[in-house]
């Protein structure tokens, strides 16, 4: 798509399609990533800092906004009938790029804590030390490319990354095509279990089959506070705390280089 609009520089349609795939393509990576923390605090959640299941609604729901945002902004970058118009676009995506620096970074976070906490308890084991580390590189590789991005944006159209087509290659294209290649090579499903109700014991060596851990609260409230903070302050969530009884659930096998299997 951009090799075709580079030759027809008076079709709209083309930029507009080239600059929404170029923008709405990283969160979907991001996205991937959402899903491999939210399975991997799955198999070990008496050390997440978040709920497993709220992972990827809290991030996704971040990232609809970077999408609405980058959305609507395109098609008023692209309307040369309309400067101010223009102004709005550009200053909407501006926006959006900066917000999508700020969940890479609440991401990184999370998956930080959630390293130490593993780290201290004596259970990184060496499948969850892999994921976590393809986590830090992929996220790594996307915060380059949304710098990139802002800056650019930043500069305008005319500035000096937009009229040198090497930095899209450096920066866009190469940065996007490691993380590609990174996560099929290494993929993260082989170092998990198949199922999210297997779960390591504390002892960081068995694994028992458990009942999963399953937010009861309304929809909206975990929408609202996915962290459950209420639920900290009352300790509402010891009481569902099934890893706290081991030996309980059905025993799957000692944790060895590949996943469990069910």
């Amino acid at each position: 798509m951009r090799e075709v609009a580079a030759y027809n520089t008076e079709g709209v349609g083309y930029f507009v399609a080239t600059s929404v795939m170029l923008l709405l393509a990283p969160p979907i990576y991001a996205g991937a990533n959402y899903f491999i923390l939210g399975r991997t605090l799955y198999y070990i959640p008496y050390l997440s800092p978040i709920h497993p299941g709220r992972v990827v609604s809290t991030f996704i729901g971040l990232d609809v906004i970077v999408e609405i945002l980058t959305g609507t902004a395109a098609p008023r970058v692209a309307n040369l009938d309309r400067p101010d118009q223009i102004a709005v676009g550009a200053a909407m995506i501006k926006a959006a790029l900066i917000l999508q620096l700020a969940i890479f970074l609440l991401f990184v976070a999370v998956t930080a804590v959630f390293h130490l906490r593993c780290v201290r308890a004596g259970v990184f084991a060496r499948k969850i030390r892999i994921v976590v580390v393809l986590l830090y590189v992929s996220t790594a590789l996307m915060l380059a490319r949304g710098v990139y991005r802002t800056v650019e944006f930043f500069e305008g159209y005319g500035g000096y990354l937009s009229t040198h087509e090497p930095f899209f290659w450096v920066f866009e294209a190469s940065l996007m095509f490691a993380n590609s290649a990174m996560l099929n090579v290494w993929f993260p499903a082989r170092y998990l279990p198949r199922s999210n109700k297997v779960f390591l014991c504390k002892d960081g060596v068995t694994e028992e089959v458990g009942p999963g851990w399953v937010d009861k609260r309304p929809f909206l409230v975990t929408l609202l506070d996915p962290f459950d903070l209420v639920g900290l302050i009352k300790g509402r969530d010891k009481a569902t705390a099934f890893w706290e009884a081991q030996g309980t659930g059905s025993s799957v096998r000692e944790n060895g280089a590949g996943g469990a299997r069910v």
